[in-house]
């Protein structure tokens, strides 16, 4: 079995339970702990998916939110089949 590992970012979810409801709200907090991005790179950190983070980042964000990095990302693995391809005994090309 070949195991596919998945994950879920929480920021938005977890922001909203801190009462931060706004992607702008996040942006002076995280330069008063020396990250500096566009409005939309923030905006971008909340609303969708990141498939690569800066741990310096990542430190900040759990720094303001008071929560660990399993709070923001929660991880699943999962079984999957692996496919068997069968070989055929000509050539593809025809």
């Amino acid at each position: 079995m070949k195991l596919q590992v998945s994950y879920q970012w929480r920021l938005r979810e977890v922001t909203a339970t801190r009462g931060i409801f706004a992607a702008s709200d996040l942006s002076p907090l995280l330069v008063e702990r020396g990250i500096e991005l566009s409005s939309v790179q923030v905006w971008r950190l909340v609303t969708q998916t990141p498939e690569r983070l800066s741990l310096p980042v990542l430190a900040a964000l759990c720094d303001i939110l008071e929560v660990t990095p399993t709070d923001l990302i929660a991880t699943r693995a999962e079984n999957v089949a692996r496919r068997r391809l069968r070989r055929l005994g000509r050539s593809r090309r025809g």
